[in-house]
């Protein structure tokens, strides 16, 4: 949540609860407006609910940005299964390749550092998908 909000405001705000917000953006790229969606949803939420609202989230994107904390290696773990389970729900479909980036936040914070920018790097190439790694902070 914070690096949804620091994207869309430049502000940043420390402390979230575990909400599903839907945030709406305009955004001027190449000179041509987009309506960006947002659906952000706290991974705690995810792993409390059963698979059906995951998959329907899924088919409502049409890119995912996954974001993990470089000081929590249990956030970092869980990207493959749920990169695959996009792949699997969204490529199924069609032959399209879906838009996954992977962003490792927190990068302020790397005296706490669980996670190296190298494993992050490895993940996304071997998955395919966008690396970046960040500070919702800074």
């Amino acid at each position: 949540a914070a690096l949804t909000v620091r994207f869309l405001t430049r502000r940043f705000i420390g402390e979230y609860g575990d909400m599903e917000f839907i945030y709406s953006h305009n955004l001027t790229v190449d000179g041509r407006e987009i309506l960006l969606h947002i659906w952000d949803v706290p991974n705690s939420q995810e792993q409390a609910e059963d698979g059906s609202s995951e998959e329907k989230r899924i088919q409502w994107a049409d890119s995912f940005v996954l974001v993990y904390s470089i000081c929590d290696r249990a956030s970092f773990n869980i990207l493959p299964l749920k990169i695959q389970f996009i792949k699997a729900a969204k490529e199924g479909q069609s032959q399209e390749k879906v838009p996954i980036v992977i962003v490792g936040n927190k990068r302020d914070l790397h005296h706490q550092r669980e996670v190296s920018s190298e494993e992050g790097r490895l993940l996304a190439l071997s998955l395919d998908c966008g690396f970046y790694e960040v500070s919702a902070a800074e």
